[in-house]
Parts: C-alpha cells; structure tokens; sequence
C-alpha cells in the first residue's frame, strides 16, 4: 500500500500525495489523482478542490502539529 501524506499548506490548501480516492456524500467518487489540494478557505469554485481562491480571500491559516 502506498504511504498518504497529507500536508496543511500555510494558508492554503490540504495537499494530499499518494493515490487517493475522494469520495461525495452519496459514495460517489471523484476522480483519483496522485497528488489533490483540497480547499480549506470554503471559497473554491471546484470544491472540494483548490482552485487559489484563498489568494484572493486572504486566507489565514497556519497550524503546526506541535500546538494542542
């Protein structure tokens, strides 16, 4: 099984590597891709895909793994 690494992106996106498959409400899947971004700004027009709307939303987000 390949290894998923996901990483938060200073205020950017969820970038997620390693072959997933994401899945709607209903069970649907969208397509897979190596490598997807998905969106944490809420302002993607592909959601729930990136598409660099947090550019322009000034989105601000910055967590590190060490806060609680």
């Amino acid at each position: 099984m390949a290894e998923i690494k996901i990483t938060v992106a200073d205020d950017g996106p969820y970038v997620i590597e390693g072959g997933v498959n994401v899945v709607d409400q209903d069970g649907d899947s969208y397509e897979e891709r190596d490598v997807i971004a998905l969106c944490r700004c809420g302002q993607s027009d592909s959601k729930p895909f990136c598409d660099g709307s947090h550019r322009t939303a000034e989105f601000s987000s910055s967590p590190r793994a060490s806060e609680s």
